[in-house]
């Protein structure tokens, strides 16, 4: 049975989209698909935060909705990670550790 620790950390939520895309018999998905799905999602993440804060939108789309839409943004991040073989809390890491040496203006 798919469940999340009580505080996640990001290792474990890649584990957890991995057996998720398993169970659900979603791992055939190849990386072009993947690109695409979280892109089709990026665009609605931004169609659903665009009528939440009543930017040139219809009214009533609520705060929910956009929450949903980044989970499935987040979902698809993590699977084009786990595809890759990216642990991304260590990409993450290690690049924070590159970008703190840098100068930023």
């Amino acid at each position: 049975m798919l469940q999340l620790p009580e505080k996640p950390t990001l290792r474990d939520f890649q584990r957890y989209v991995e057996q998720m895309v398993r169970e659900r018999g979603f791992d055939k998905e190849t990386l072009p698909e993947l690109f695409m799905f979280f892109l089709e999602e990026c665009g609605e993440m931004a169609r659903s935060a665009r009528k939440a804060t009543d930017t040139k939108a219809h009214k009533g789309k609520q705060l929910s909705d956009v929450q949903h839409e980044i989970a499935d943004v987040f979902i698809y991040f993590l699977e084009i990670c786990n595809k890759l073989g990216v642990d991304l809390e260590s990409a993450f890491r290690n690049k924070e550790e590159i970008n703190k040496r840098r100068v930023w203006k």
